[in-house]
């Protein structure tokens, strides 16, 4: 695994989209032991459940070969036939055990990450090439980490080889002795015994190597403060390109809804920091918001009513009121209905009333 580059201190934790992006490179957490403990495991486990299988499954026909070795032709076609006659007894008594043993490698792989596939790994990178990274992977922390790794195991194999075998050094030193047919029995239980003790003190190593390769993993995938602002930008989009449009839209819908104020039938203020213009027309179920605003936008609003000579009612609770519930286009709540049925009704009298003068 590459050492850490140098850049900016990375003291945030990675993002989501970080982690997604290291799982596409193939930059996973992954620990060698882990692999070989799941091999060397199925393989103390396939020996001790397949070994009878497969002794008895190779001794018939060696045997037979061995008996029958004097019919065997030795020209070229001869020996061709008993290659494959081998090659397929091989493939049959050997097929199941390996293909479980490939199992079991490929499980160690599945335990630590989620499938990936990525091409990464194989496209050529010439900082590899330099005398500097190349010291750097000697000398650095996943070295010295790896050659502490390895010295342990040294030790703790022999440690854990010593304590097994002690115990039965009488019964080694007598099997030089003993009859043939009598060692394999011993063989096996010495070596099951071994492997089982092995397996042991390498689970706990493998457990190790993954929290130290998760953690060196995790601090290759930490973020520096400008490295998550520049992935906010990508993902959510720059601030200051986000503020531009919605002033934009902002922009737009206050122009629209200028455009609106002509067709109001009331201009409700509170009379200086709030206006609400509303629409009614026989037939609607009820007064719709064309506009509202607060401040210079309020101001505004009173000043095309006045160009259109549409009528401003001052009323401070219901300009306040209104401009808190409802929005533009959307009708009055029911509420509002009888104080603004009123504004409308005095409103549309006096409308009444300037038309019977004028005629």
């Amino acid at each position: 695994m590459s050492e850490e580059s140098d850049g900016p201190e990375k003291t945030e934790d990675p993002t989501q989209k970080r982690l997604d992006d290291a799982l596409e490179r193939g930059d996973v957490a992954k620990s060698q032991e882990v692999n070989t403990w799941f091999v060397i495991a199925g393989a103390a486990l396939l020996l001790t459940s397949f070994s009878g299988s497969v002794g008895s499954g190779l001794q018939n026909p060696l045997r037979n070969l061995l008996a029958n070795s004097w019919m065997i032709r030795t020209d070229g076609a001869g020996l061709l036939a008993l290659a494959r006659d081998i090659e397929y007894i091989l493939i049959v008594v050997l097929g199941v055990p390996f293909l479980l043993l490939a199992l079991a490698a490929i499980a160690g792989n599945i335990v630590q990450h989620r499938f990936v596939w990525s091409t990464e790994a194989l496209k050529p990178k010439f900082s590899k090439l330099s005398p500097l990274a190349g010291a750097k992977r000697i000398f650095g922390k996943q070295a010295a980490a790896n050659f502490g790794k390895g010295l342990f195991k040294v030790i703790a194999l022999g440690a854990v080889m010593t304590m097994v075998l002690w115990p039965d050094r009488f019964r080694l030193d007598a099997m030089v002795r003993s009859d043939p047919a009598s060692l394999l029995g011993i063989t096996i239980s010495l070596t099951s015994h071994l492997l089982t003790s092995v397996v042991a003190m390498l689970a706990l190593v493998a457990i190790a190597d993954y929290l130290f390769q998760y953690r060196q993993w995790f601090q290759r995938q930490k973020m520096s403060l400008q490295e998550l602002k520049e992935e906010f930008k990508q993902t959510e989009g720059d601030p200051h390109i986000k503020g531009r449009i919605r002033a934009l839209r902002h922009a737009r819908m206050r122009k629209r809804m200028m455009a609106a104020v002509p067709k109001a039938s009331v201009i409700i203020t509170n009379p200086t920091h709030y206006s609400v213009a509303l629409q009614y027309d026989r037939g609607m179920p009820a007064p719709i918001c064309v506009a509202k605003g607060t401040d210079a936008v309020a101001l505004k609003i009173r000043e095309i009513a006045k160009e259109h000579d549409i009528p401003i009612v001052e009323n401070v609770p219901l300009a306040r009121a209104l401009y808190a519930t409802v929005e533009i286009d959307d009708e009055i709540p029911v509420e509002h209905y009888h104080a603004v049925a009123e504004i409308i009704g005095y409103v549309m009298g006096l409308k009444r009333g300037l038309s019977g003068r004028r005629t």
